[in-house]
């Protein structure tokens, strides 16, 4: 789990109290990672951040992630492995998950919670503003070498 944890703690066990849980897919594809801006009707509206979503009971992660692209991209993706965890500062539990988007699905985002896709490089992301606290903390655990995107080597 990242060091970079909030200010709200359980008091007894001196650790994040967790709220809720979420996956997120990160998806390379030519060097390039797909980010979204989520929708003006959403929490923390048309900020910038990878999709996916909270993890309903009963659902794995991969499970979680496959059902939220769906429902946000309306596309088929596969996870292939947990990258890295974070607890945002809303307190959710974040996995990260390298995968891949099935390339015959056209992506078709949900208004309701996408208002656009956007393919970046690293260093686009690096520079841009209106992004979810949590995609400053993975781009510096990328750079720590806490893992790696080994399509993106």
């Amino acid at each position: 789990m990242s060091t970079e944890t909030t200010k709200n703690e359980d008091s007894a066990a001196g650790q994040p109290a967790i709220v809720r849980r979420g996956a997120v897919a990160v998806i390379v594809r030519d060097q390039r990672l797909l980010l979204v801006r989520r929708s003006e009707h959403v929490i923390a509206p048309r900020m910038y951040c990878f999709s996916g979503g909270g993890i309903e009971a009963g659902e794995t992660e991969e499970q979680a992630l496959i059902r939220e692209l769906d429902e946000e991209l309306g596309s088929v993706v596969v996870p292939r492995r947990r990258l890295w965890e974070h607890v945002s500062p809303w307190r959710v539990h974040l996995a990260f998950w390298l995968a891949d988007l099935d390339l015959a699905t056209e992506m078709k985002p949900d208004p309701r919670e996408v208002e656009s896709v956007h393919w970046v490089t690293i260093n686009e992301m690096t520079a841009l503003a209106d992004q979810l606290d949590s995609n400053y903390r993975f781009l510096e655990a990328l750079a720590r070498g806490e893992f790696a995107l080994s399509s993106m080597e």
